[in-house]
């Protein structure tokens, strides 16, 4: 039985990696999670430089989930280089930097610093707010989206993962508008936009207004969209939305997702991806899947 994945030339061990933003860079829980097991380890998105967030609160408890506006709070490409990739080298598992910036130069920047480092894939988050157009995220635009993977394309010497928003009418034309620019695989689904307000406060549960949210009430959602993604797109897909077990991710691979993506669990089950991982395995014992490339994208 062969638990390994291609994603984009990267062979993987298995098909699980961790959100990003949900796992910092790995260390916060190399006491709970042995980091060998994963497929890979996706951090928290990293900018040209340090981010000091939004204002606080900004994490609130949702029905199902919960909802953050954190504002990618990170310390910049220059420490990250420093202290996290080192980290995470020690451990037998794919590195994924997530990248993120507020106008393409500033993804630019991020991606030609780590063109010469030791990491395996890029993950580009493209719900940041584009400065350039008038704070829409640059995911919203479709002739944004294929823009700025070219650009980046043009530079990587790294596979590049498109993380996709669901914030959009039609994610079949994002998908194909990253596929058209370049990208070496998709992402999705980023957190969907909501809002709490805080009824005996009357004021919102976050400081931002709005936030992003993911849980499990977002999974049904995601699957749809990943199923969208798989029928418009050749390259490979990462699921991601609402895993909390084995059964959430294998529904992403019968779906068309060639791996998949564990985040909010992380928080409440330190041992989600490792849960997850297992959970698989078991399942293709159970009705004799000799691979996981033979479950993607079964159900059509």
């Amino acid at each position: 039985m062969d638990m390994r994945v291609n994603i984009a030339g990267v062979e993987w061990k298995n098909p699980v990696t961790v959100a990003s933003g949900t796992f910092g860079s790995g260390a916060e829980y190399a006491d709970f999670v042995d980091l060998n097991q994963l497929g890979a380890v996706t951090t928290k998105g990293v900018a040209n430089v340090p981010w000091k967030g939004n204002s606080t609160p900004r994490v609130a408890e949702v029905y199902g989930g919960m909802m953050n506006a954190i504002g990618l709070q990170n310390p910049g490409i220059d420490l990250f280089c420093e202290r996290d990739i080192p980290f995470l080298k020690q451990f037998d598992t794919k590195i994924i930097v997530n990248v993120c910036g507020h106008a393409p130069e500033e993804y630019l920047e991020v991606v030609e610093r780590l063109a010469d480092e030791p990491i395996d894939m890029m993950e580009i988050n493209i719900s940041c707010p584009n400065v350039n157009a008038g704070f829409l995220a640059f995911g919203q635009d479709a002739h944004h989206v294929e823009k700025l993977t070219g650009q980046i394309k043009k530079i990587a010497k790294q596979p590049i993962i498109m993380k996709l928003t669901p914030n959009v009418t039609d994610i079949t034309e994002i998908a194909k508008a990253a596929e058209a620019g370049g990208a070496d695989a998709v992402s999705l689904i980023n957190t969907l936009t909501g809002m709490k307000i805080d009824v005996n406060r009357r004021t919102f549960a976050v400081a931002n207004k709005t936030g992003g949210v993911s849980g499990p009430a977002v999974h049904p959602i995601a699957v749809r969209m990943v199923y969208q993604a798989a029928q418009a797109v050749q390259i490979p897909i990462i699921g991601m939305g609402g895993i909390c077990t084995a059964e959430d991710a294998l529904e992403f691979i019968l779906a068309g997702a060639s791996a998949v993506s564990v985040g909010t669990a992380n928080f409440h089950n330190p041992r989600a991806t490792l849960d997850v991982i297992e959970g698989i395995e078991a399942y293709m014992k159970k009705y004799g899947f000799e691979s996981v490339k033979d479950m993607v994208g079964i159900v059509r």
